[in-house]
């Protein structure tokens, strides 16, 4: 039986990405591959580029947002919606081009034994070499947080990731409650937790290529603030975090 592969993308004010983004996850022409965006109400016309791009290519699929309501939330919505469609595999990615569909494959060379394919900017020496030293030094600091508050070995705070959907419980998303950036860790917190099979794969990520990052001092203050509330959760009610293994 050949597997259904989803590949979703959120997206607000992208218009200078999408395109060339589009054509160059084509071109590694992944069997029975779709492609999800869901767009946030983008303000510089992302979501009509799309929505014409939709109506030549039948394998790309395109949902709109009333506004930003969240990466995080986005996430959930991409999530449901390949449960919903019945994919075997889900990856998840940014559109800024810090994520190069190149390594896309190798996150599918890994779905068969793993659970969920993590990409980690921790494991080759120059991985974020093209980053200025405050990025370097905010996500080091993220990175020591989740490693050593809440357990996480894993690069636990990136959006580019590979799901094995028929081994993971939909119940594991369920318990999650973050629409922010948090998202990232407290996913893979309860996904680990429950004891699924997560595996890191080694990711160069440069700069991104238009734009600007969209995250602000503030979502840094309430993922920290969410951080420490995981934490809490954890040692005085464990139970919150588990889930039923079995099924869809």
């Amino acid at each position: 039986m050949i597997q259904r592969t989803l590949i979703f993308i959120p997206t607000y004010n992208e218009k200078d990405n999408v395109e060339k983004l589009i054509s160059e996850i084509q071109a590694l022409h992944i069997n029975n591959a779709d492609l999800l965006f869901i767009d946030d109400n983008s303000t510089d016309g992302t979501g009509d580029i799309l929505d014409r791009i939709a109506k030549e290519q039948s394998k790309l699929y395109v949902v709109h947002r009333s506004g930003k309501l969240g990466v995080g939330s986005a996430h959930k919505d991409g999530i449901a919606y390949a449960y919903q469609k019945q994919y075997d595999i889900l990856i998840t990615m940014d559109a800024d081009f810090t994520h190069s569909p190149s390594y896309i494959t190798k996150l599918l060379e890994r779905a068969d034994t793993h659970d969920i394919v993590v990409t980690s900017r921790y494991m080759e020496k120059d991985s974020l070499k093209d980053w200025n030293l405050f990025r370097k030094t905010v996500t080091w600091f993220g990175h020591s947080l989740t490693r050593y508050v809440l357990g996480l070995r894993y690069d636990a705070s990136g959006a580019f990731r590979l799901y094995n959907l028929n081994n993971i419980n939909r119940a594991v998303f369920v318990k999650i409650l973050s629409n922010g950036y948090s998202f990232f860790f407290e996913s893979l917190f309860i996904l680990n937790f429950n004891k699924y099979r997560i595996v890191e794969t080694p990711i160069i990520l440069s700069a991104r290529t238009y734009g600007n990052s969209k995250m602000k001092i503030s979502d840094a203050f309430k993922s920290l603030e969410f951080l420490f509330t995981i934490f809490l959760k954890k040692v005085f009610q464990p139970h919150k975090f588990l889930i039923a293994k079995n099924g869809k």
